[in-house]
């Protein structure tokens, strides 16, 4: 058996190498996985580039990397199958956070298990329907693959862009025979959009004014806003689509026209609204307020597809998944009083909002940061064949093979379309 893997490794900006490390041990309750598919993160993207992410340095040669599956080749001993039901030959999707597990907000009264469970140690959670209560992704101890956040905390906890590696089993999850590699690897993004769909509550009946708005069971259909059109937008999109069984109002804004024509044309989006650049960027604060207002009734403006009709109007829910301030201040203007801002996109950290404008309508900005307890319900949603949910295939639209390649990869996610002319979504790596 090889004692040594070959893994990619970043050393400064730009600057990875394909290198050689250590076969990794397994304590009694890790596995040992074969990675085979990974997709790049913005995140991911930022260290490629910067060495850091925002204001987060990276310290040491890092390995990228944390949207990933694999199949596990060994395990650490025999309570991984009894404690969480995982074997030698399962497939599995990585959860890379690792939390504590011992702080209040890792475990909360009555918040029940979190992980994987699925063997003899599986049980009740606290939450509502057995689901744990744990907030586990706000830990401030918490270890993510590929993240430097944290420090000083040392060393980092390195990435999955490796040929192997030996991960707690209680974050692994098991992929049913009809969830490929690819969909495994896309679990990730996707938790992050369920988690923030989970935050949002999305609601089952709203008011209306409008016959177009009534859903076919006579209900009024939620009216959901995305702004950003790349892949975590896009799953918030389709998230939304499966919860509310298809009877979500989905409208997406991007700067990018050929992104909400994609969103409008494979079923992610009942409307698309191109967000406009101006030739001169607004410099005072009345100039910003101003153009958010603009945008914010070119979405209540925008067309539904053929077959809904009529106006959009304000929205119930956004999602901003930019990071953009102009997003954000556009947010406030387009939700209906007693709405919700779910705050996806990590940006400028310092943002001119018009929180009046928030307040007195009585529009709830919560914030969203990766995701607790959401694995479990991607991974069902991923087998589920449901009808609602668009073809996520499709967005994965540039594939790499092998570590040599990964530069050519980061390189490509930098793009907003390929040589062909083709859009960048998401690109995956396989192994």
């Amino acid at each position: 058996m090889a004692t040594t893997i070959k893994a990619s490794v970043l050393h400064g900006a730009r600057d990875l190498r394909v290198e050689s490390r250590p076969l990794p041990t397994l304590s009694p309750t890790d596995v040992l996985i074969s990675i085979k598919s990974t997709g790049l993160c913005g995140s991911d993207l930022h260290y490629y580039t910067h060495f850091r992410n925002g204001d987060i340095q990276v310290h040491e040669p890092l390995t990228l990397g944390h949207e990933s599956s694999g199949i596990i080749t060994a395990i650490g001993s025999p309570s991984v199958s009894s404690d969480y039901g995982l074997n030698v030959g399962d497939r599995v999707a990585l959860e890379v956070g690792q939390p504590c597990e011992a702080c209040e907000l890792c475990c909360p009264p009555g918040a029940g298990p979190i992980g994987n469970y699925s063997g003899e140690k599986g049980g009740e959670g606290g939450g509502k329907g057995g689901e744990s209560t744990s907030r586990y992704n706000i830990c401030r101890a918490m270890r993510f693959r590929s993240s430097a956040k944290g420090w000083p905390q040392f060393p980092h906890a390195q990435g999955t862009l490796q040929e192997v590696v030996a991960h707690p089993a209680k974050w692994c999850h098991k992929l049913p025979e009809s969830v490929d590699y690819t969909l495994g690897a896309l679990a990730e993004p996707l938790a992050v959009a369920m988690h923030a769909a989970g935050r949002a509550g999305i609601p089952s009946r709203v008011p209306h004014s409008s016959p177009s708005m009534s859903s076919s069971r006579g209900a009024a259909r939620v009216k959901i806003m995305v702004f950003g059109a790349g892949a975590v937008g896009l799953l918030c999109a389709a998230v939304c689509k499966s919860i509310t069984k298809g009877d979500a109002i989905v409208v997406i804004a991007d700067i990018q026209a050929d992104r909400v024509k994609f969103a409008v044309e494979n079923g992610f989006a009942d409307a698309a609204v191109v967000v406009p650049i101006l030739d001169k960027r607004p410099e005072t604060i009345e100039e910003k307020l101003e153009y958010a207002k603009s945008v914010a009734e070119r979405v209540k403006g925008a067309e539904l597809v053929k077959g809904l009709g009529g106006q959009v109007g304000e929205v119930n829910v956004t999602f901003e998944c930019t990071g953009v301030e102009s997003c954000l201040q556009s947010s406030i203007y387009a939700t209906a009083p007693g709405g919700k801002i779910m705050i996806i996109g990590m940006g400028n950290p310092i943002q001119t909002l018009p929180i009046s404008a928030a307040s007195l309508k009585e529009v709830d900005l919560l914030g969203v940061f990766r995701y607790a307890n959401a694995y479990p319900k991607v991974i069902e949603l991923l087998a589920s064949g449901d009808p609602h949910l668009p073809d996520l295939s499709k967005l994965v639209t540039q594939r790499y093979s092998g570590l040599e390649s990964i530069p050519m990869a980061f390189d490509m996610a930098a793009r907003v379309k390929d040589n062909e002319g083709n859009l960048v979504l998401k690109v995956m790596v396989d192994m």
